[in-house]
């Protein structure tokens, strides 16, 4: 089987970066000379993935400069842009819906997943939900632990209101059916948590948990952590 296309969410303005990010995407951050998407684009295709649509807003004409038709990475790449107003997350990938096709992937822009993306869609596939969510049991370790996630089932998911029971978290990968941006206006912002929380709440939100760490740029932190483990000292 073929996994779904997937949509990398590369349009916020990576605050947590500056002031390494106030000129350069951070997909473009460098990782031992390469920019990180580099990285992340080879990676995919080496999962079998084919054709990527990024999600692009601040500095994303840069993103799109560099990556082109993605045929150097292995890949088919498109691009959507926010336009004037950053959208977020959830709004951005209902921007790009009409490139995406009814079932997709949703990838953070920051994130580094050595999972099988094959079996996270067939594991979406046999759930008959209109999402799946990835989760890894962080306890703490590499980020705040958002999830609740046991007997296979995401109990809570909170990104700003942890409790003690949230011993996994988001590991980065999702999968949609279109039909899951329903409730989410075109052309506004939104969070993608709200809509996990929506699906969440009304039984629509499978769960699946990946055994293998991921790795992530979003923080100093973590693009050291990531740049350590290419350059082989992690």
């Amino acid at each position: 089987m073929t996994p779904y296309p997937v949509l990398i969410l590369a349009g916020g303005l990576a605050t947590r970066l500056h002031p390494h990010t106030e000129t350069v995407p951070k997909a473009l951050l460098d990782v031992h000379g390469e920019p990180f998407i580099a990285h992340q684009l080879r990676l995919l295709a080496a999962g079998g993935i084919t054709r990527v649509v990024v999600c692009a807003g601040y500095l994303g004409e840069r993103i799109r400069d560099y990556v082109g038709d993605g045929a150097r990475f292995g890949v088919d790449a498109a691009f959507s842009f926010d336009g004037p107003v950053l959208l977020g997350t959830g709004g951005a990938i209902r921007q790009a819906l009409p490139l995406a096709g009814p079932r997709f992937f949703v990838l953070y822009g920051d994130s580094y997943l050595q999972c099988d993306y094959a079996a996270v869609a067939r594991a979406f596939d046999l759930s008959d939900r209109a999402a799946l969510m990835t989760v890894y049991r962080n306890e703490g370790r590499y980020d705040a632990s958002n999830v609740a996630f046991s007997d296979g089932l995401i109990r809570a998911y909170d990104k700003r209101r942890p409790t003690p029971e949230m011993r996994h978290i988001d590991y980065g990968l999702g999968v949609f059916t279109a039909a899951a941006f329903d409730r989410v206006p075109p052309g506004q912002p939104w969070d993608l948590a709200l809509v996990y929380q929506d699906l969440l709440a009304r039984g629509e939100l499978a769960g699946l948990e990946i055994g293998r760490r991921f790795y992530e740029i979003g923080s100093i932190e973590g693009l050291e952590d990531f740049r350590r483990y290419i350059g082989g000292g992690a």
